[in-house]
């Protein structure tokens, strides 16, 4: 795919920067981070259903959602939407419930690029390296690529 996904966890550093470039406007990328509803058909790795328990994407809003694989395994996630500028930044808190104590604040911009593109690009650090590189171990690379890829299919549609 010409819009891969990037992901850079340096060494012994306690955070994640990732980049992906979208064939679609900042409004359309923006909205389907915004809508639940959205958020849900694409979240995740391929093959999990998200269950949205909450998902209030403004300033001072919380979330939280349950991923499904196809066993039946369960994987709660939830957080804090710390800042959130239309068409152009959010901030928030991560936490994933499988590995409580550990939450990382991430933010994310989005930049129009011109003709219709996006940019979407992120920064999560973690309180430790130790829960840095439990994240990056538990597949969430993956589940970033497939999840955009599917993203992608959404707001191009």
């Amino acid at each position: 795919m010409s819009n891969a996904l990037k992901v850079t966890a340096p060494e012994g550093l306690p955070f994640v920067d990732f980049e992906r470039e979208f064939d679609a406007p900042v409004s359309a990328v923006f909205a389907a981070h915004r809508d639940p509803a959205l958020v849900a058909k694409w979240m995740g790795p391929d093959g999990y259903e998200a269950d949205m328990t909450e998902w209030d994407f403004r300033s001072g809003g919380n979330w939280s959602y349950v991923h499904r694989d196809p066993e039946g395994n369960e994987y709660g996630f939830r957080g804090v939407f710390h800042t959130v500028r239309e068409n152009e930044f959010a901030i928030q808190t991560f936490e994933f419930l499988g590995y409580p104590d550990a939450v990382s604040i991430e933010s994310m911009r989005f930049e129009d690029l011109g003709g219709g593109r996006t940019r979407l690009s992120g920064h999560a650090v973690y309180p430790t390296l130790e829960a840095r590189d439990g994240m990056v171990a538990s597949g969430m690379e993956t589940g970033m690529r497939e999840g955009y890829d599917r993203l992608e299919a959404l707001v191009t549609a």
